[in-house]
């Protein structure tokens, strides 16, 4: 029934399509009788960070897979998924592939910030909803995008929280602020450092392209003596400058926000290296969260035995939602009855109540911390608590 993360490594071309038929357990969808709908889904199903695209495509999987199983729905569903690679030069051809599908009705994607940027004038041209769990870039909303809603708060709430952190729980005088030049990672350190020197924090700001050995850039850090280093990037870069780091004697503390909150972190860095690395995200771990139980069990049932990740949730919350709308449009909906009807939605999630600004953005700017402690990471809480004298 379910799809193990692995199993989406070796297409490695951008703009796949794959029809995933779900059926509760078992059987083709429309047997029954009952209209069937399709659900687009657009991440990185390939690339090097393409875990957190599989975290959330089988957060949608299961909410299509519960979905199907309440015989009061009037309606089937079944998933489409676009591989855009992360990548915002392939995200268009993602994009349109799904759009190009009469049958689907709504997209639960893209799910990095570059990817959505260069997709959503196509959806929004076609009047496609777009609903994305994840892409925290903060200009995304005021791009004009007709379409698009995200189920994350953007960088400019996350940045604000991690520079917080750094000033007033890390008493950090002197931060080194590093990210990747993509979308996602320039607004997240364009946010934190803004934040940061309302702090009177000094910032040291650098970017860097992917690289094999990050030896050279790790001693450029250490030469200029930070209290910290805050990366906004991805753990596939994370991890080996991580490495590099602790091999040449880094004291400082590392922290990072929520492109790098993945166990591939772990994995990829080494236990040892990884250990004491904080993330920042907003977004709680519902694999461990008391009110979440019920998801993490119909997840982990449905995904092989697979904890949820980073994104999970918020697909899962973003999948509901669209369903929310097709069961009070009834088999007639349409496209732009489901994208018209969306702004509306106001229901409880398993992140947060799902509800929308005016513009696309989830009425929610709650930030958490997590640390990597003996191979693991761990929720500490919300930030705002935190820093609470």
């Amino acid at each position: 029934m379910g799809v193990p993360g692995r199993r989406f490594g070796v297409w490695g071309i951008a703009g796949v399509l794959v029809a995933t038929a779900i059926a509760g357990c078992g059987g083709k969808a429309g047997d029954d009788g009952r209209k069937e709908f399709a659900i687009g889904f657009q991440g990185p199903l390939s690339g090097d960070d393409q875990q957190l695209g599989i975290n959330a495509y089988d957060g949608l999987l299961t909410a299509v897979d519960l979905a199907n199983r309440r015989a009061t729905l009037p309606f089937r569903l079944r998933i489409i998924a676009s591989d855009d690679q992360g990548q915002p030069a392939q995200g268009p051809a993602a994009a349109q592939k799904l759009i190009d599908n009469p049958s689907v009705i709504g997209v639960v994607g893209p799910v990095f910030s570059g990817a959505t940027r260069t997709s959503e004038p196509l959806y929004s041209r076609a009047g496609l909803l777009s609903v994305s769990p994840s892409a925290t870039s903060p200009t995304l909303t005021d791009q004009g995008f007709t379409t698009f809603y995200r189920l994350m708060a953007p960088d400019t709430v996350q940045g604000a929280a991690a520079a917080e952190y750094l000033a007033k729980a890390l008493h950090a005088d002197r931060v080194y602020s590093l990210d990747d030049r993509s979308e996602y990672g320039t607004g997240l350190s364009g946010a934190l450092e803004g934040a940061l020197d309302d702090h009177g924090v000094t910032v040291i700001h650098d970017d860097l392209s992917p690289a094999r050995d990050y030896t050279a850039q790790a001693a450029k850090i250490i030469a200029a003596h930070p209290d910290a280093l805050y990366y906004s990037g991805y753990y596939s870069e994370l991890a080996p400058l991580a490495r590099a780091l602790r091999s040449k004697g880094y004291t400082g503390r590392i922290v990072s926000g929520d492109g790098a909150n993945d166990d591939q972190l772990i994995r990829q860095a080494g236990i040892g290296n990884a250990e004491g690395i904080l993330l920042t995200c907003a977004c709680r771990d519902a694999g461990s969260d008391p009110a979440a139980t019920g998801f993490a069990a119909e997840y982990r049932s449905v995904n092989s035995g697979i904890r949820p990740g980073t994104y999970s949730a918020e697909a899962y919350d973003a999948a509901n939602a669209i369903i929310d709308v097709l069961r009070r449009l009834g088999t007639g909906a349409t496209r732009r009855a489901v994208a018209a009807g969306f702004g509306s939605v106001d229901l409880p999630g398993v992140t947060k109540r799902i509800r929308f600004r005016r513009g696309g953005d989830v009425d929610s700017t709650a930030v958490y911390l997590y640390e990597v402690r003996g191979g693991h990471r761990v929720l500490r809480g919300p930030i705002d608590a935190l820093v609470r004298p």
